[in-house]
């Protein structure tokens, strides 16, 4: 190898297990549930068994029995998962300033 060669970036399982969750999303809304902030924990242990916290826009969501499962599988199918587990929480409420700013430049939330 020379200097100006570069080996491909190898991205951790919990950089994988984001880019899995920025292809979820609320049918209503056209924003992944990373950028829209519905993500607030992501745990994974010593034998890839992973465990993601996350919220829904409201506890009256219409896709609440569907989302958290799909989000689950799409994890759960993912290399080198062991297993995925998603608990669902309304602690803390979720509110529109917890989307990124690409979610509020996106859905024009300023």
């Amino acid at each position: 190898m020379t200097e100006n060669d570069t080996l491909p970036e190898i991205k951790s399982l919990r950089d994988r297990v984001v880019d899995v969750l920025k292809t979820c999303y609320d049918p209503e809304i056209p924003v992944d549930i990373w950028e829209l902030g519905l993500i607030y924990e992501i745990n994974i242990n010593d034998g890839n068994d992973v465990h993601i916290r996350m919220t829904l826009t409201s506890p009256a969501c219409p896709v609440a029995e569907t989302l958290p499962p799909d989000v689950e599988q799409k994890v759960r199918d993912m290399p080198d998962v062991n297993s995925a587990k998603v608990e669902i929480t309304f602690e803390p409420p979720w509110e529109k300033s917890m989307m990124s700013e690409e979610a509020r430049l996106e859905l024009g939330m300023w």
